[in-house]
């Protein structure tokens, strides 16, 4: 879901908590080794994401918020922040090209470079936390 967050708004909060779950504690996020992302550059994106980003002249950028359930992309446009939420159950996640990253959540996606050893440092991180929040398959039963 694409919401706007720029303001301070309970039922919007509510939304992305029972989505995504609710933000880690300062200990966890010590013992996580941080969770977010650095600043990523977008390279393409979807045609709603795309009609909100080009409405300003500044650099696409974006950045990812890991949560329990989920992961929060943050992106701004002229003076509004903007979310993509996507719980780890619909997250896709493709390596196209050398150095892209492409998110999918249903109709929804963000294509952003990897340019550094960081990026691509949280993006495992991404995959092990999805991979820790899937059901268990029959075949490892």
């Amino acid at each position: 879901m694409l919401l706007n967050v720029s303001y301070s708004n309970p039922s919007i909060t509510q939304k992305i908590d029972t989505e995504v779950g609710k933000p880690f504690t300062l200990k966890e996020r010590w013992t996580l080794g941080g969770i977010g992302s650095p600043r990523l550059i977008i390279t393409d994106a979807s045609i709603e994401i795309r009609n909100l980003l080009i409405l300003d002249n500044n650099r696409d950028t974006c950045n990812i918020e890991l949560r329990p359930k989920g992961i929060i992309v943050r992106f701004r446009s002229l003076l509004e922040t903007f979310a993509l939420i996507v719980p780890y159950y619909k997250l896709t996640l493709y390596k196209g090209e050398s150095s892209v990253y492409s998110l999918y959540r249903d109709h929804y996606f963000i294509k952003v470079a990897s340019d550094t050893k960081a990026v691509q440092k949280f993006f495992k991180k991404i995959l092990e936390f999805k991979a820790d929040s899937s059901p268990t398959s029959l075949e490892d039963l």
